[in-house]
């Protein structure tokens, strides 16, 4: 089985609006690259992802996804996160990959080993395996195999949205709510959890 991860990144100067109370352009530029290339590391240990694809409109996001041997993929057009995985994933299945797991850049308590629980069994059958955010209603990662089985439906609701496009789709559906992928620091709540997870996360 192929299994490529996609990787969207959002522009490091655009980043993390929504802490803009507490942290400056240059500090939320500076955690979104260090959320990425944590990402990319814990990509990089799991041996059945075999290829890592950074799409991105942003040339320095691009550029440390080339850093970590990662694909890039340059977004086009009109910002569209669901858009630019359509195309990412397109790009992958075209590359011969069996299966995708789309994972955002914000998640810095992933390990390999929440990695190695979201693309699940080795197999050919139809899958959907979702990990919701900790308040159940995003989608903070999504493993479809094969790759295009479902539309994205990133935005409101996604995880729920997700689930009944895979269902729609005869896929046999897997929720896996994993601490480590429920937390993404989007908002200053969020970014005091991660603060005090920060001294005790780690992974080998």
């Amino acid at each position: 089985m192929s299994i490529w991860a996609i990787v969207p990144v959002k522009p490091f100067l655009q980043s993390k609006s929504r802490l803009a109370s507490i942290l400056s352009p240059e500090e939320r530029a500076g955690l979104s690259r260090t959320f990425l290339s944590h990402t990319l590391s814990v990509l990089t240990a799991v041996p059945a992802v075999v290829r890592t694809v950074v799409v991105s409109r942003d040339s320095a996001a691009l550029a440390l996804a080339h850093e970590h041997r990662a694909l890039t993929l340059t977004e086009i057009g009109q910002p569209s996160l669901n858009a630019a995985l359509e195309r990412a994933t397109q790009s992958a299945l075209t590359s011969g990959a069996s299966a995708v797991l789309v994972l955002p850049a914000d998640l810095p308590h992933l390990s390999p080993d929440d990695v190695r629980q979201l693309i699940g069994e080795p197999g050919v059958d139809p899958v959907v395996i979702i990990a919701p955010d900790r308040h159940e209603t995003g989608t903070n990662a999504l493993f479809v195999r094969p790759p295009g089985l479902i539309s994205y439906a990133f935005g409101a609701h996604s995880f729920q949205r997700h689930q009944a496009l895979a269902i729609r789709a005869g896929a046999r559906v897997r929720i896996r709510r994993l601490p480590n992928a429920a937390l993404d620091v989007d908002v200053p709540e969020d970014w005091h959890l991660y603060l005090s997870r920060k001294e005790t996360s780690h992974w080998r």
